[in-house]
């Protein structure tokens, strides 16, 4: 009896688990769900990119200033070197700057209100 009673709740709980599985698989691969993962992807990327840009910027000022200082060109005008990530107030950790994933929020072609 407990045996029969073990098996049957174990193959209700495998049953529930792959139902799960599947539903969240294909929710993923929806077309809007493709679009949000993308969309978040897009938004990730474009966020480091700025970062990199900003390190970028950051290097040439301060090799900028080395070579200068090495031409004795210090007593002319001068750029202001940019303040390095770290230094820019408001932001706590380097990646703050990537935005969070926008999980849940989907694109609904029948919500649109333009008219054709």
């Amino acid at each position: 009896m407990f045996r029969r009673m073990f098996w049957f709740l174990t193959g209700a709980a495998t049953g529930v688990w792959a139902t799960v599985k599947v539903n969240r698989a294909v929710r993923r691969l929806s077309p809007d769900g493709l679009a949000a993962s993308a969309a978040d992807r897009a938004l990730e990327t474009g966020a480091r990119l700025r970062l990199f840009a900003r390190d970028v910027r950051a290097g040439m000022a301060q090799r900028e200033g080395e070579l200068q200082d090495a031409l004795g060109l210090t007593g002319r005008d001068q750029p202001k070197a940019l303040p390095a990530a770290d230094d820019t107030p408001g932001l706590t950790a380097r990646n703050s700057d990537v935005p969070a994933a926008r999980r849940g929020i989907t694109y609904n072609a029948y919500d649109r209100k333009d008219e054709h």
